[in-house]
């Protein structure tokens, strides 16, 4: 703790940058960084200050690849993110014509792509109907068939049967009345 209060005051009286660690017996961490303008603020700013400034390397070649590529990746995510709300019609105000002409364009190629699809299914849909349709004429024509087959053979053997021509009826129909489950007691 009054390492720390030393820090600080090194900082205000020599307007020094002051970065410090201190990791304790127990392993607790307790850090230090001056405030001041610009990027280093944070302790990879300082040691990074302190690398290009002493010419000792912190960071193997590994890290530094890696950081870059973090970096690359973050810059390409937010281009990507940018060109989404642009493809969405969302901040295209500050944009001039020759920026709205690529975007015209991979909308105008998501439309047509679009339309090609609907119109496969649509296709595809006609295709299955007018079959049906086929394969439903072919099994009337076919029930027709075994029906006139039918009567052929009932008027062979002297009858006709005329169940099937009248639907059958119920003189009377009883319906349950939930309202009043009793009725039959009284």
């Amino acid at each position: 703790n009054g390492i720390l209060k030393k820090a600080r005051e090194i900082h205000v009286l020599c307007d020094a940058q002051i970065a410090l660690v201190i990791f304790s017996s127990t392993g607790k961490m307790s850090e230090y960084i001056s405030p001041s303008p610009g990027p280093s603020t944070t302790l990879i700013g300082i040691l990074d200050k302190y690398q290009k400034t002493s010419g000792k390397k912190l960071w193997d070649a590994k890290h530094e690849f890696l950081s870059s590529e973090l970096d690359r990746i973050k810059k390409e995510n937010d281009s990507m993110q940018i060109e989404l709300r642009h493809l969405k019609g969302e901040d295209i105000t500050s944009l001039n014509a020759k920026e709205l002409i690529p975007i015209e364009e991979a909308l105008n190629n998501g439309l047509s792509k679009i339309r090609d699809k609907k119109n496969d299914v649509w296709r595809m849909m006609t295709k299955n109907t007018s079959m049906l349709e086929e394969e439903n004429k072919r099994l009337s024509y076919h029930l027709h068939s075994l029906e006139i087959g039918g009567n052929d053979r009932d008027m062979e053997n002297g009858y006709h049967q005329k169940g099937r021509d009248y639907p059958a009826q119920m003189p009377f129909t009883f319906r349950v009345q939930p309202i009043q489950p009793n009725l039959q007691e009284k």
